[in-house]
């Protein structure tokens, strides 16, 4: 049998006094000693199946989540210590956990001292319950460091547990395809004897020693109970298992309960009672209530309740008025916020409003004006339409004041007037005054508040009638009499203890003696003394109350509960009291406890009391009692557990129906069909003494308050109206009504349904004292890509360690996977007293979970276990092998779609009066612009301030490159077709030392300079650029020349092996004799060498003649002309940027603003303002420029208006970019600055590769830029499928600008390289007079495809050859003309095929997944993500406080879950600015990807998520 550790928890501290000096230890050995004679020798058998759970899962070793204070490498000692039996500290309060005593014995064991320390192990339960005592275990000596050797022997005895087939590949858990090792649930014989000193050993890494390790690890945790897969398009919907249990009992009966008696002078209504007792029994006490103490402080009398009831009645009738007019009506609702240590004032207050026919709406007392659930509370009190509230003068003190000292309004209620019904506020009335009594009616009463799963808060209206006859069916299902004594325990504003100890009490003038929740926390026994002393009848409990009074047995000694004839367990819908009964009858029977007064009932705020179980001389019948498997309840099914003892609940009944009702048991989803026999279901109640309503919400109740339960033929099986209880059970033998758990508590993952508290329970069960704080632990379902997932949320204590913590972790996910044969899908650990208290200090698990959601339950540890919950994955992908041209060509159709095809115009065509036509080489027509216009301002650099820092004319410019070729060939002594390398900041030097360089005939390569501040990271690629491309010679500053050989510079690379190191500034002014001319157009003009985003340094060959063309069709497109000006916001090292820097200017004769990006850092609105002041109509910018003014600059538009900046002038403002359009910084930016006059439309995308720097450019022409939404589900698969805007996974794609004239694209496919037709994704293949001539090095993968400029079609037109952009892309023929007057066909960019992810054998593009961890949380201020050993990794940049870093791992594996279908590895969080970002504005993942393997980032925290 196995009892259960109830489900929420308590904060409460029993005291626990120890005399003298005692310690301890030495306290609980002597409590052990005194026990001994009183209980019989009991095993918990919960907490030894969780141990046996866990012996199965032999010494596993767990990677740990590595936070910025963590060491290198933890490894635990292995030790194992005998069982510990001191329990934990004083200020823990030590509680017997319940399900730690059951009532059948198990032999075989002699000694005492195990049992002991188990039951010290506390948890407890119900709405308010629990802590819990430290598990006898080993805790690990963690050393301080390990050798690499160690950690390797780890890494090989990880292995050898992970029993895997082959580890010669790693493994792709992401994939599903690997053979998972399933772990092994074998039967075990017996459960005792499990040795208690379980240990794991830590591996934890924080600098990368010993990586794999992660992924191995997340392979083997991989194998979580595997489920049958359904081969749909996209979400796999679970199989049902074949071997599930099935319904097999006949279709159930109702039950009916005996009928109400009848009795003589049963009053009309509860008032009439009243009435009666307080003028005819003045003096007979009604209520007792005590201090926190225990002493007494008052005695309510009926003829005080009486008369201060009336006199609160004529008050609220005659005082309260507004305008003359009275402010409440009979039937208006009346707030009562009482606190929970004064009944007396509540039960004034109560009968008050029943007298002068208000309802009274007793809610919680808000302390703050953030308590948990206070918004839902106000919700309450609005859909109540409440105005008034009741309260006492001291609980009014306490409340929150505003400035004019008036009770604040607290969050989302509505406006309260709040009236104090002490005695001197109240108004006598005349003595002829008598309120007028009715007989009980229908209409209503009170409302009880209660709350759902989700915290929403509802009020049930009870009817008069029904609380009448909810009083009458009481008091004969508990055999009431007159002046009998209660003691009450519970909560007096709801519930039971309001039906017995407020209502049910005065109807038959019974004696209640309240003990307050504060008395309990102080003196857990104190309601055992109360029945003692007052020689109480009748006790009404909840079985966390019996429980914790175990604790303080010292004290028994003049304890008697001899007189009890009931003792009343009300804990609603908890199947575990159980253990609590049993274990307190053990105690007790010597107190003169008898085992028949022990009466289980069954609630719910809908029915009121559903069943309770009563004395045998009150026609009842023996107590039962169920053993039943768990997984049989998981499936709805019941089934007495026989084999494996290891996941059973046993339950107790909680006795017959009440009298004059009806109950049966329904099916919990769908219409309401009786359910068979052996099946559980939700219980409803047919009977004249439920709840009536939810107030004002007409739709829910007609579907809890008026259901008509069916027969399997669909036919109603009672004329008469059923409530829905909230319950799930059954009925047993001898009509016996058995609960299992509540519906709002059940959790439904992957088609079976498990309980909360059942979890919960699990988990306490796990070494609890040792790092759960009072056992507080909270667990929920989150919706996670069309399943419930598991979410446990523990409170940890303040002492715990990493290392014990992520320990503790890591076995409670055994447990419940052995227990449940369920994988938890997320354990987080939050600082002690951090999660939202309900009102009676449980967790309040509606508040819980919204903050979990939202990201802001601010946990300490995290782990996520993804890979082993999520088993509705899409199968992956499985590619076809060999694929072969399949495509049939007809014309110009492919697979009868029109090739995907486009050019832009034809250069031969156009006829212009472009002079410089003339000339074949750049060289030449700088010369020629000397000569013609040696006076024309080519270039204008600005400085941060905005103004002109140097210029320079055609004449200048020539003058400049004249002396720097004449330096080359006397100082450097070089000759032609010797590389130099140019490494200069952005300005004219840079251009003239270019135009130097092909006057001497050598080839220039420009450099971006070190950053001074950073030589470590940027000197390194200055180094590699130099040697890789030959360079002879460098040209630069002397600053610059300085920094290369300066001692920080030595640190970095060896400087003595750079090449002459020439300073321009200090060139000789010599003439050149002749200016070199190239023996032919194709021969090498320059050298282009950029680092791409995944890494790779590639330097591409430019010849003179690519030169011209690329300056000719960037003419052409934007319509360039000597007269114009445009502003270049631009980095001038390679690409584009390069070339509109430093070639255009001199090719068409137009005025080039040049505004350096870094001059932005200083002063962020430098370009715009420069765009403005020379009213350009053609500008150029990166995205990390456009990034810069929208993130700087979008507070001062105001101020830059004032300042006269206008941007109406802009015609077209391109963003030179390398990848696909970033739609959204592009609308945010033409949105930001549309004050300022930008044109909407003015807005777009260039795109360029290594192969062809500009293919796309929109320039000043032809239709504006279009935009398609795919879906981005498709695209994975390779395939375009276009949507609507706004449908579900749709993705906007911006067209890149217009095809250059001279360019043609075609779509190929990536591995046949065959043609495809329009609309279809594909790689982009480019043809044109600028592509570049071929690779002059590629470093770190010399072996890149050659193909890359010399490529062919497989099929169709197999003549052209193309080169290969290794961009994924498609074409679309448009609506929309072109200048031509043809139909404009757009090319959309989707990303680059090197930075694709190939995850589950399906292509996924980087800023995809970035995009919607990005949209998950206000804190991510970027992301990148990239793939290591097949697993996904997610690098966040932590915008907020360090303590909030944990709350992202979550929120960031469900969002790439819902979206993408895909399982994050591990998520790193790191600072501002760690990820590295190009000058253009590209995320460098790859080097990102090398700094984390190498630990160079510093994270805040690593997750690994298993």
């Amino acid at each position: 049998a196995r009892g259960r550790a109830c489900p929420l928890s308590v904060c409460a501290r029993p005291a626990c006094p120890l005399s003298g000096d005692i310690t301890q230890k030495g306290y609980e050995k002597k409590r052990a000693k005194l026990l001994a004679r009183y209980i019989p020798l009991i095993q918990d058998v919960h907490t030894e199946a969780v141990q046996a759970a866990l012996a199965k899962y032999k010494e596993r070793k767990m990677p740990m989540p590595s936070k910025r204070r963590s060491a290198v490498v933890h490894s635990s000692v292995e030790t194992y210590t005998p069982p510990d039996t001191s329990s934990a500290s004083e200020d823990e309060c030590s509680l017997l956990r319940q399900g730690c005593i059951t009532s059948t014995p198990l032999p075989g064991h002699s000694n005492v001292e195990p049992w002991i320390s188990r039951v010290t192990q506390g948890s407890s339960t119900s709405s308010s319950a629990s802590s819990t005592s430290s598990h006898p275990g080993a805790k690990p000596d963690a050393s301080n460091s390990c050798s690499v050797s160690a950690a390797a022997n780890m890494l090989a005895d990880l292995m050898a547990h992970a029993r895997l087939e082959c580890v010669s590949a790693p493994p792709d858990v992401t994939t599903g395809l690997v053979g998972h090792s399933h772990h092994e649930r074998p039967q075990v014989a017996s459960v005792r004897g499990v040795p208690r000193g379980f240990n794991s050993g830590v591996l934890e890494t924080a600098n990368g020693v010993l990586c794999e390790c992660y992924s191995l690890f997340i392979f083997q945790n991989s194998a979580a109970p595997q489920h049958p897969k359904k081969d749909l398009l996209y979400i796999d919907f679970q199989q049902p298992d074949p071997n599930q249990p099935k319904v097999e009992g006949t279709e159930m009966a109702l039950l009916r309960g005996e009928p109400i008696g009848v009795v003589s002078n049963w009053p009309p209504s509860l008032l009439t009672a009243l009435q009666r007792w307080g003028t005819t029994q003045p003096k007979a006490p009604c209520l007792t209530s005590l201090d926190t103490t225990g002493k007494s402080i008052y005695t309510l009398t009926y003829g005080k309740l009486w008369n201060r009831s009336v006199k609160l009645a004529y008050t609220l009738l005659n005082k309260l008025t507004s305008k003359s007019e009275p402010m409440l009506k009979p039937g208006d609702r009346v707030a009562l916020v009482i606190p929970n240590s004064d009944p007396v004032m509540f039960m004034v207050a109560f009968y008050g409003c029943l007298l002068s026919e208000f309802i009274p709406v007793p809610i919680e007392v808000p302390l703050t004006r953030k308590d948990a659930g206070s918004q839902q509370i106000g919700f309450l009190l609005g859909s109540c339409g409440v105005s008034l509230a009741l309260t006492t003068d001291a609980c009014q003190k306490g409340l929150p004041k505003s400035q004019t000292g008036d009770v604040v309004t607290f969050k989302g209620w509505p406006r309260l007037t709040w009236f104090v019904i002490d005695g001197k506020h109240l108004m006598k009335p005349p003595k002829d005054w008598t309120p007028h009594i009715r007989d009980a009616s229908n209409d209503a009463a009170y409302i009880e508040y209660k709350t759902s799963k989700e915290g929403s808060t509802m009020g049930v209206t009870v009817s008069q009638a029904a609380l009448l006859a909810h009083c009458h069916a009481l008091t004969q299902a508990c055999g009431y009499s007159e002046a009998e004594t209660l003691t009450n325990v519970l909560d007096f504003k709801r519930d039971a203890g309001l039906w017995h100890g407020v209502l049910t009490s005065v109807m038959n003038r019974m004696h209640v003696v309240s003990i307050p929740y504060a008395l309990m926390k102080v003196n857990p026994l104190s309601w055992i003394q109360k029945v003692s002393s007052y020689k109480a009848r009748v006790a009404l409990v909840k079985s966390r109350d019996m429980h914790w009074s175990l604790l303080a047995q010292r004290d028994q000694r003049d304890v008697n509960l001899g007189s009890l004839r009931m003792l009343i367990v009300a804990d609603g819908a908890n199947p575990w009291s159980i253990s609590s009964c049993d274990a307190f009858l053990n105690v007790f029977q010597c107190r003169g406890l008898r085992p028949e007064v022990i009466s289980p009932c069954a609630s719910s705020s809908e029915a009121l009391t559903v069943s309770m179980r009563r004395p045998p001389d009150m026609g009842g019948v023996p107590p039962g009692k169920a053993v039943l498997s768990m997984n049989g309840l998981s499936y709805g099914v019941i089934r007495a557990d026989t084999e494996e003892k290891l996941s059973v609940l046993t339950v107790q009944d909680v006795g017959q129906v009440l009298p004059g009702a009806s109950i049966c048991a329904v099916k919990v989803e769908g219409a309401p069909y009786l359910c068979k026999t052996d099946e559980v279901g939700e219980l409803c109640v047919s009977s004249n003494s439920t709840g009536g309503a939810y107030y004002g919400l007409q739709g829910i109740t007609k579907n809890v308050f008026e259901i008509i339960p069916l027969n399997s033929n669909g036919e109603p099986v009672s004329n008469g109206h059923f409530t829905r209880t909230g319950s799930l059970g059954f009925i047993g033998p001898e009509r016996l009504v058995f609960v299992v758990g509540k519906v709002d508590g059940q959790m439904c993952v992957s088609g079976r349904r498990h309980s909360c508290d059942d979890v919960v329970a699990t988990a306490l069960a796990v070494e609890p004292m040792k790092f759960v704080y009072r056992g507080r632990i909270a667990v929920f379902s989150v919706n996670v890509l069309h399943d419930e997932r598991i979410v446990l949320v523990a409170e940890q204590r303040p002492d715990s360690s990493e290392e014990d913590s992520f320990q503790w972790m890591s076995r409670v996910l055994q447990a419940i996977d052995s227990i449940h044969q369920v994988g938890v899908y997320c354990l987080a650990l939050v600082p002690a007293n951090t999660l939202p208290k309900a009102p009676l200090g449980g967790i309040h698990i509606s508040e819980t979970k919204q903050h979990f959601l939202e990201g802001s339950l601010h946990p300490c540890n995290v782990l996520m276990c993804p890979h082993t919950c999520v088993t509705n994955l899409p199968k992956p992908r499985q590619k076809q092998p060999d694929v072969g041209p399949a495509s049939m060509i007809v014309g110009n159709l492919v697979a009868g779609k029109r090739i995907a095809q486009a050019c832009g115009r034809d250069v031969s065509q156009l006829e212009d009066n472009d002079q410089a036509r003339k000339f074949l080489y750049l060289a030449d027509v700088l010369q020629w612009r000397a000569q013609t216009t040696p006076d024309h301002q080519l270039l204008v650099l600005l400085n941060a301030k905005g103004t002109v820092s140097s210029s320079a004319s055609c004449l200048q410019l020539h003058k400049k490159a004249e002396r720097v070729a004449a330096g080359l060939m006397e100082k450097a002594r070089l000759s032609v077709g010797d590389h130099v390398a140019l490494v200069y900041p952005p300005g004219i030097d840079l251009i003239a030392t270019f135009f130097g360089c092909l006057y001497a005939g050598c080839i220039p390569i420009t450099v971006r300079p070190p950053h001074p501040q950073n030589l470590t990271t940027t000197l390194p690629t200055v180094k590699m650029i130099v040697e890789v491309s030959k360079s002879s010679c460098i040209l630069t500053t002397q600053a610059i020349m300085r920094l290369l050989k300066s001692k920080e510079a030595a640190a970095a690379v060896d400087i003595k092996t750079w090449p002459t190191i020439l300073d321009t500034e200090d060139m000789p002014k010599k003439k050149i004799s002749h200016v070199f001319r190239p023996p032919s157009p194709e021969t090498l003009a320059y050298l282009d060498f950029s680092v791409s985003t995944t890494g790779i340094l590639a330097g591409v060959k430019m010849s003179h003649s690519a030169c011209s063309a690329l300056c000719r069709s960037i003419k052409l497109q934007c319509e360039l002309y000597p007269s114009r000006q445009i502003a270049i916001c631009l980095d001038p090292y390679c690409g584009l940027g390069f070339a509109l820097w430093c070639l255009c200017s001199v090719y068409s004769g137009h005025q080039s603003i040049l505004v350096p990006p870094l001059e932005l850092e200083t002063n962020a609105s430098l370009w715009l303002s420069a765009v403005s002041q020379y009213k350009v109509r053609v500008t150029f910018c990166s995205y990390s420029v456009m990034e810069m003014c929208t993130r700087g600059l979008g507070t001062q538009t105001g101020t830059l208006r004032s300042r006269g900046v206008n941007l109406s002038c802009v015609r077209t403002c391109m963003v030179v970019a390398e990848e696909r359009p970033r739609i959204a910084l592009s609308q945010s930016f033409s949105k930001l600055f549309k004050d300022l006059g930008l044109s909407t439309r003015a807005v777009s995308t260039t795109f360029g590769c290594r192969v062809n720097v500009a293919i796309c450019l929109q320039g000043t022409a032809g239709p504006d830029p279009t935009t398609v939404y795919v879906d981005m589900r498709a695209l994975r698969h390779d395939r375009v499928r276009l949507v609507e805007r706004g449908s579900p996974h749709s993705l906007p794609l911006m067209e890149s600008g217009k095809i250059l004239p001279g360019v043609k694209v075609i779509i190929a496919h990536t591995e046949t390289k065959g043609p495809l037709g329009d609309s279809h994704l594909g790689e982009v293949w480019v043809s044109s007079p600028h592509n570049a001539n071929g690779y002059y090095t590629v470093y770190g993968e010399e072996a890149l495809h050659a193909d890359h400029f010399n490529a062919r079609l497989s099929f169709g037109d197999t003549q052209t050859v193309w080169s290969r952009t290794g961009y994924l892309g498609f074409l679309r023929r448009t609506e929309l003309t072109d200048a031509s007057g043809e139909r404009h066909d757009a090319l959309y960019v989707v990303g680059s095929l090197d930075e694709t992810l190939e995850l589950r054998g399906m292509r996924y593009h980087p800023i995809d997944i970035e995009t919607s961890v990005i949209r998950s949380h206000k804190n991510i201020a970027e992301c990148a993500v990239f793939t290591w050993t097949n697993l996904l990794v997610v690098v966040l940049e932590l915008d907020g406080p360090e303590h909030e870093a944990l709350d992202l791992v979550a929120l960031v594996t469900n969002v790439v879950l819902e979206e993408h279908y895909l399982i994050v590895g591990v998520v790193v969080i790191v600072d501002p600015g760690v990820i590295p970002i190009n000058s253009r504005g590209e995320k460098q993942r790859m080097h990102l990807r090398d700094g984390f393997l190498a630990d160079q980032l510093d994270p805040i925290y690593v997750a690994y998520n298993m």
